[in-house]
């Protein structure tokens, strides 16, 4: 169930406009996705939501359509906006949730650090069954703990979409996965310096009886996203880290490098549609896996 976007913010209603569509993207009444605005459309301010930074152009078009209607205010991570509050269902589908802002690492390839800082926030958490948190692990002990109590309460089955540092991983972390009905679980590999730590995550997740089905199988639990395509990246060594992921229990998905007009090569277009999807993805890699530890 959805709620409308003018419950979710008292008396007013606000209209929001994302110029992409992704899976993230709320389905209210008051959501509009890349169009102009129509006849009966009524609001008291517009929010123009911007995700990537190659939709700027786009948004910008799609503010000067919108003024007719209402006030228009632009923000989202393409503008490097700084996110505070986090409110269900009115940036993001109902489902999920962000319980804190900020990483301290400083990945060359990543804006969260730009944008929210080195110091991870922990904010109040909201109910959801799909967590977007930057980095989960490097919140407190008990920011985890209190996340995964409103996890077990989530009648959907739990995802991490945000993703987890493998080097942060623990025993506890591994023991609450155990507490609750997972889904998917998402780690990182993005250079060589992570396969060490993604190789000991999962080991760990493997004697937890995570990590495989029960044919022997890599599980779709236990995800794993791979950076690739990015200038200096070879075909060769992108695919030598998917393989890597796979054989150590995770189901790699290709993620694709873009420039900030978000431009890539077709060759690297090609390369990332076969390593996202599972089906193709355990095509290759399932006769060649290596021996489970």
């Amino acid at each position: 169930m959805t709620i409308p976007a003018q419950i979710l913010t008292g008396n007013r209603r606000i209209i929001r406009v994302f110029p992409t569509k992704t899976r993230a993207t709320p389905r209210d009444e008051c959501t509009a996705i890349d169009r102009e605005p129509e006849f009966f459309d009524q609001a008291d301010e517009v929010h123009i939501s911007v995700l990537f930074s190659w939709d700027l152009p786009k948004s910008e078009r799609l503010a000067r359509q919108w003024q007719s209607v209402a006030p228009v205010k632009m923000g989202g991570p393409a503008f490097n906006s700084r996110g505070e509050c986090f409110i269900p269902g009115m940036y993001v589908a109902h489902g999920y949730t962000v319980t804190s802002r900020g990483c301290p690492n400083r990945c060359w390839f990543c804006s969260v650090w730009k944008r929210e800082g080195n110091e991870v926030r922990e904010l109040p958490i909201m109910p959801g069954h799909n967590v977007l948190d930057d980095n989960l692990l490097a919140t407190s002990e008990d920011h985890i703990r209190s996340v995964f109590a409103m996890l077990r309460k989530q009648t959907e089955p739990v995802e991490f979409s945000g993703g987890w540092e493998a080097k942060r991983l623990k025993s506890w972390h591994v023991e609450l996965l155990t507490t609750i009905r997972l889904h998917q679980v998402w780690f990182a590999y993005d250079d060589a310096t992570e396969l060490e730590p993604l190789i000991t995550a999962g080991k760990m997740l493997r004697d937890a009886g995570l990590s495989l089905t029960k044919s022997g199988n890599v599980s779709h639990r236990m995800r794993c996203y791979c950076l690739v395509g990015w200038p200096t990246d070879s075909l060769e060594a992108a695919e030598q880290r998917l393989r890597s992921a796979y054989s150590n229990g995770f189901l790699p998905m290709a993620m694709l490098y873009r420039n900030e007009k978000g431009e890539t090569d077709y060759t690297w277009s090609r390369f990332q549609k076969w390593w996202a999807r599972p089906a193709s993805i355990n095509r290759m890699c399932r006769d060649n896996r290596k021996a489970w530890a």
